[in-house]
């Protein structure tokens, strides 16, 4: 349970992080309680989309991860980026990612900062 809530946690920044950095993707809300809320529910949306659609994707992929030494990740994080959007949108929340290539480096900069949030935040488990 503890680790659940670490990976949400770091989902959560890390989602911030983009939301910081990059005006096409977006989070709407009346009051900063309401985005801090929507923020935590489009963090644990992308961390089930992560858990479920993510390896079954690179399972259909594994020969374009092997011919394109691994740089087909960056294409699958923007398409679990844009889903999550989707996803957002069909649960209306107000979060959303604006075309592929915002979503590609969204998925970037949301990968490496749940990396370094990983290293400072360790699993012990």
């Amino acid at each position: 349970m503890k680790n659940f809530v670490v990976k949400t946690i770091a989902n959560a920044g890390a989602l911030a992080v983009a939301l910081w950095l990059l005006d096409k993707i977006t989070l709407t809300g009346d009051n900063t309680g309401k985005k801090i809320g929507t923020l935590i529910l489009v963090a644990l949306l992308f961390g089930l989309v992560n858990s479920l659609v993510k390896p079954v994707v690179k399972v259909l992929t594994f020969p374009l991860f092997i011919l394109t030494l691994g740089l087909i990740t960056l294409v699958v994080n923007a398409l679990m980026l844009l889903l999550t959007s989707w996803l957002a949108e069909q649960l209306d929340l107000s979060f959303h990612v604006e075309g592929f290539w915002t979503a590609v480096l969204g998925g970037l900069i949301i990968s490496i900062v749940s990396w370094a949030l990983d290293v400072v935040l360790p699993d012990k488990d």
